[in-house]
């Protein structure tokens, strides 16, 4: 049997960061990943202020923030199909710390997280089987992991980051997450001689439809489209068939400029999914964590969209998990298994349970404001309050501060002699 430190289950945007939190507070984790490679599903991410904060306490902002790689947004415009009215939304302003929007490749994101573990940090073709909580001798407690392939690792703890269907959260006794009556379909264009447009953000909405494309720099441009699970659904799911079902179907009535952004897809980023969300209720009454079992990213808080923080707040979930194991490190001198981790993992879920369901339910208004669109007081609500103001209403959100990661090589010679801790 293989032992480890602590074992992280998915290599998405959560479970890299949360393996570079960890590693910064001396602690060496294994990633099980179930494909072959990393997965940039989604195309392309907006990473608001707090997650700019979040990579700054894991020491990977610097990589992605040069303004000729992934400028920050600086023009948002949002046009009615059914009126032709176009409105500008003013766009979030930086934090204290310069801190703007960017929109990036959700590749580029994964890359710059992978390069900061060494090479044998990722087991990719791994696939877990099942999940065993071991009590052994003195009050330690272990995860025992055991792999479709008939290996089993032993852990001080065990962290699931395997997204929305997550295995882990499945056996924490989560609740399945729901489907949110919303399907998006994803893509990113590429234009090789430089795609020319002139606004770095441009929405579209009309009755049970909202799509958008946002430049990530001047070849490469983002798109998506979101409709009604009563219509989609039935589509094959292959990505030439999406591409020509939105170019045909979906949008068909909606402007060139957007027609010819799809048009420029790279087929392999091209994807649809419904659009899932767990209650918010469920995370803040669920078990978050049992022992020295947990959870984070959408395994934890699945949520739409609509909000732009999905991601962000993975990366928070990440610092935050770091945060805590590290003050147990100070405090111990060492990742001691059995109750004093399963403490440290409690006290991550309190701090971050009531910050994600409020996002969860933001996201969800936010995407049932936007898309409804039935009646005059939907669409006053839409066009005159929510649009107006939605920059000052996610201003907290948005620059919301997870805090940094504790500096434990200069607190414990202990670990500074350790050849299995790596900072």
């Amino acid at each position: 049997m293989e032992e480890h430190d602590v074992v992280i289950v998915g290599a998405g945007i959560a479970g890299l960061a949360t393996a570079i939190a960890l590693k910064r507070v001396g602690v060496k984790a294994l990633v099980l990943e179930k494909s072959e490679g990393l997965r940039a599903v989604g195309a392309a991410i907006g990473l608001h202020q707090n997650a700019w904060i979040a990579l700054e306490a894991l020491g990977v902002a610097h990589k992605l923030t040069t303004t000729t790689t992934y400028p920050p947004l600086r023009k948002l415009n949002v046009t009615n199909i059914d009126t032709g009215a176009t409105q500008q939304i003013a766009v979030p302003q930086p934090d204290k710390h310069g801190h703007e929007s960017r929109p990036i490749n959700r590749k580029a994101l994964l890359e710059a997280l992978a390069e900061e573990l060494p090479t044998d940090t990722i087991r990719f073709s791994s696939k877990l089987k099942s999940i065993v909580n071991l009590q052994a001798e003195e009050g330690s407690s272990y995860a025992i992991i055991h792999m479709e392939n008939g290996v089993s690792i032993k852990a001080k703890a065990l962290i699931g980051c395997d997204g929305v269907h997550s295995v882990v959260a499945r056996w924490l006794g989560l609740t399945t997450p729901v489907n949110s009556g919303r399907w998006a379909v994803r893509g990113l264009a590429k234009f090789p001689e430089g795609h020319r447009l002139d606004v770095d953000f441009q929405q579209f909405v009309t009755i049970g439809k909202r799509a958008a494309f946002a430049a990530l720099n001047d070849k490469e441009v983002y798109w998506f489209l979101i409709g009604q699970s009563s219509k989609g659904e039935d589509i094959p799911h292959d990505p030439e068939t999406i591409k020509k079902e939105v170019i045909s179907n979906f949008a068909k009535n909606f402007p060139t400029s957007y027609l010819r952004v799809v048009q420029h897809s790279d087929l392999s980023t091209v994807t649809w999914a419904p659009l899932l969300f767990r209650f918010p209720w469920d995370v803040i009454l669920g078990n978050l964590s049992k022992g020295n079992i947990t959870v984070a990213g959408d395994a934890m808080h699945p949520m739409t969209p609509d909000l732009g923080q999905g991601g962000c707040s993975a990366l928070e979930d990440a610092v935050v998990l770091g945060r805590h194991v590290g003050n147990l490190i100070i405090k111990n001198k060492k990742l001691v298994a059995g109750d004093q981790v399963a403490e440290a993992l409690e006290r991550y879920v309190k701090e971050r349970k009531w910050r994600v369901s409020k996002l969860i339910m933001g996201a969800y208004l936010a995407g049932w404001v936007q898309q409804d669109g039935t009646g005059w007081f939907m669409k006053f609500l839409r066009d005159s309050i929510f649009y107006r103001h939605f920059s000052s209403l996610m201003s907290k959100d948005k620059q919301y501060d997870c805090g940094k990661l504790p500096c434990v090589s200069s607190s414990n010679n202990e670990l500074d002699n350790d050849p299995r801790k790596i900072y």
